[in-house]
């Protein structure tokens, strides 16, 4: 367990560091939040409060999030095809998914940049006060949000690895998720049957602990809880998917593109 352990946690290191290096990612995760951010501010603005705008800056920073997660996560699966390195690592002696899950933290872990430029981009273009109620709770909920986002992530991708058009699939994810956790509306406003979904789904609760933080309209440390006991779920969940469709994999010969 120790040498996993040593393992997944110098993934998540390499391939921070990797992605930190990735133009296209890099660009993701700062400028599409922003767009994201600037139509919410236009939609918010008129007759709106400050804290209003604030809670659409953090919106946008989790939308952020999930999109390079869901993104990277898919076509990570897809770049190891090209390379044809993924029958090699699926046959090394470490567990498949140690090799795999670190890849999805850091592709959620790198969401930082979108959280710092979102807050920038609000702060300097609209004016929007940056006052958290809670700054240190604020800061102790952004680890959960984005670990528990990237094992999302990981559950995601543990799927794709069944599929040689996997890529596709992921980005699917993307904007279904955005409206089932009340990223782009309040949950409040869908149908009933919405809103047990959004309970299953990391984005919903990382919302809730950064917005109870950022206003002390609830109890972030039961939004932090919530992240924490998701993240252990999907990886139970994630490691038992991966062993099926891997298992699926090998009898069909779908592991590589020949």
């Amino acid at each position: 367990m120790t040498r996993v352990a040593r393992l997944v946690w110098l993934g998540v290191v390499f391939h921070f560091r990797h992605l930190s290096r990735n133009a296209f990612a890099v660009t993701t995760t700062t400028i599409w939040p922003l767009v994201y951010a600037t139509l919410a501010y236009f939609m918010f603005r008129a007759g709106s409060e400050p804290e209003t705008l604030l809670l659409a800056s953090i919106g946008a920073t989790v939308m952020g999030i999930w999109s390079v997660t869901t993104v990277d996560a898919a076509d990570s699966i897809q770049r190891q095809r090209w390379l044809g390195v993924l029958e090699l690592l699926v046959a090394a002696p470490a567990p498949f998914w140690a090799v795999l899950l670190p890849i999805t933290i850091a592709s959620s872990a790198i969401g930082v940049y979108s959280l710092v430029s979102t807050l920038l981009w609000g702060r300097l273009i609209f004016g929007i006060p940056l006052e958290f109620e809670q700054p240190l709770v604020f800061a102790l909920a952004i680890p959960p949000t984005i670990v528990s986002i990237g094992l999302l992530g990981f559950v995601m991708a543990s799927m794709i690895v069944r599929f040689r058009a996997g890529w596709a699939v992921g980005n699917m994810f993307e904007y279904p998720v955005w409206l089932v956790t009340g990223l782009l509306i309040p949950i409040a406003l869908l149908p009933t049957w919405v809103e047990p979904i959004s309970w299953l789904l990391a984005p919903t609760w990382g919302m809730r602990a950064l917005s109870d933080a950022a206003f002390a309209g609830g109890s972030a440390f039961l939004d932090i809880a919530m992240c924490l006991v998701l993240s252990a779920v999907y990886t139970v969940v994630g490691s038992m998917l991966l062993g099926r469709f891997l298992e699926s994999a090998r009898r069909r010969a779908t592991l590589s593109l020949t």
